[in-house]
C-alpha cells in the first residue's frame, strides 16, 4: 500500500514508511546512506528523536494523534538530539530541505492513501 503525506495540497512526502514495531523504531533511518523506496519515515509512539549514527541531515515534524503539527525542526544535522515534547506522538521524518518553511505548529497533515 503506498501512502502519501500532505498539508493542504501540498505533497510533503511521495511514498511514506511507518516504523510503528519496537526494532523499526530504534532503527529508523541510522546508519542508511539514503532513504531508498521511501522519502519518508512516520516513527508512531514517539515523542523525541536523535540523529545519532545519521549520514544525512533531516526534516523533523513531531505530530499529536490528529496528526496535527505539534514542532517542526528544520535541517537537524547528524549527531544531534531534540527535546521531548509530551503532546507528540509521532514523528515524521524528512530529507532536509522538504520543508522550506512550509509548516508551523498547529497545521494539520494528512496520511493519504494513493493505491
Amino acid at each position: 500500500m503506498s501512502m502519501q503525506v500532505k498539508f493542504k495540497e501540498i505533497v510533503l512526502c511521495e511514498e511514506l514508511k511507518i516504523a510503528d514495531d519496537f526494532f523499526s523504531r530504534l532503527i529508523g533511518l541510522m546508519f542508511k546512506k539514503k532513504m531508498i523506496g521511501f522519502d519518508g519515515l512516520l516513527i508512531k509512539q514517539c515523542n523525541s528523536i536523535h540523529t545519532f549514527f545519521m549520514r544525512y541531515a533531516l526534516d523533523i515534524v513531531f505530530l499529536n494523534k490528529e496528526m496535527k503539527v505539534v514542532k517542526v525542526i528544520e535541517n537537524i544535522k547528524p549527531w544531534r538530539m531534540t527535546l521531548m515534547y509530551l503532546k507528540s506522538s509521532q514523528v515524521l521524518e524528512l530529507k532536509s530541505g522538504t520543508l522550506n518553511n512550509r509548516l508551523k505548529k498547529e497545521d494539520q497533515l494528512e496520511i493519504v492513501c494513493i493505491n
